[in-house]
């Protein structure tokens, strides 16, 4: 039985892609990964990385925003080290705009397809299992779109340990009324101020829970968003992050400031981690990485980027076709494209375990 067990395990943790020499300048964008993030859950690989932005060691942590295998596969591979899994994304892929017409059980999916195509993405980095080389494999993390938790505060903590159980390194919990939308659309609405806050109290209560159950780092982090900035104000926006603080959450996220201003005074006021939304076209200044870490942001989120250059991409392409045109300048070879799914590796490994 112990044989057998270690056999499955070594054979689980021996599929591994290939590396993309397309991808791997941007390898050099990343910061030194610490040896004492060897082998830690995602959620305490986010904590440290988040610690070393703050401490000025670590320059600010970019996230790519990914909605799928492949995306999550595509963002791990360029050398990032850590994503978000973007609701609006999420939406986008299954044909819905972001008004909350995808369930929790379909996000959970989403989830689950990302957890593989980072963990395929970290393995294949490291080269781990193939006989040149015997690199250490580290968690990707990444912090899923929570929505407002999919019903009560119940519901939010249920989220929140489904997240965990998928993999998830964080979870973001906004204080709009459901259904909710997109932060930088017309529309929208948020709960009062007390149901706000505890809302992001049982978010915080689930994460000690799990750490409880299943021990300490193992809890998604808690990133909690306020949209109340277009509905009731910046004060009130500011006051609630800074609630939501008091409440345990570990990052914040103030959607849709609009002025460099107001993204200064939101970082001098509001303690602890902080997140930028650099949406292009949308409502916030969008400014460089040093600038937005100067300023005091932690992470900057690209929610849309890979999502709108996918349809932009896909819309040529479809309109060559229509044309009767070639397609050949917008697309990969076939032998790319094979080897960016997964083929490469996986007739490799197939070679591996034959008889």
């Amino acid at each position: 039985m112990a044989t057998a067990m270690t056999m499955t395990m070594t054979m689980t943790m021996a599929r591994s892609p290939s590396i993309y020499s397309i991808l791997a300048l941007a390898l050099l964008l990343q910061v030194p990964i610490p040896s004492s993030s060897f082998g830690c859950p995602p959620p305490e690989r986010l904590r440290r990385l988040l610690d070393a932005t703050d401490r000025g060691e670590a320059p600010i942590l970019l996230l790519p925003c990914c909605y799928d295998g492949l995306t999550a596969r595509l963002v791990g591979l360029a050398g990032f080290n850590a994503t978000f899994m973007t609701g609006f994304g999420v939406s986008g892929a299954n044909g819905y705009p972001d008004t909350q017409l995808v369930s929790f059980n379909e996000m959970m999916s989403a989830a689950n397809t990302v957890a593989e195509g980072l963990g395929s993405a970290a393995l294949e980095r490291a080269r781990f299992g193939e006989p040149d080389q015997a690199g250490t494999p580290i968690a990707i993390p990444c912090i899923a779109d929570g929505d407002t938790g999919y019903g009560n505060s119940i519901n939010v903590k249920r989220t929140v340990f489904g997240y965990a159980r998928a993999g998830m390194a964080g979870m973001m919990i906004e204080d709009q009324v459901a259904p909710k939308r997109c932060g930088h659309v017309a529309g929208k609405s948020v709960v009062p101020f007390a149901e706000a806050v505890m809302r992001v109290k049982a978010a915080c209560d689930a994460r000690d829970e799990h750490e409880a159950l299943f021990g300490k780092g193992t809890g998604p982090l808690i990133l909690a968003r306020t949209d109340s900035l277009v509905t009731d104000g910046f004060e009130d926006a500011i006051q609630r992050c800074i609630a939501f603080r008091e409440a345990g959450c570990d990052m914040t996220f103030l959607e849709a400031p609009q002025s460099v201003e107001q993204m200064k005074e939101y970082c001098q006021r509001v303690s602890g981690p902080k997140l930028a939304n650099m949406l292009e076209y949308g409502s916030t200044p969008i400014l460089p990485p040093d600038d937005l870490q100067k300023m005091g942001y932690t992470m900057a989120a690209y929610p849309l980027t890979l999502l709108s250059a996918s349809i932009k991409a896909m819309q040529e392409s479809l309109e060559l076709i229509k044309e009767g045109k070639p397609t050949y300048d917008k697309i990969l070879s076939f032998s790319e494209t094979k080897d960016v799914v997964g083929f490469t590796k996986y007739a490799k490994e197939e070679d591996r375990y034959k008889c």
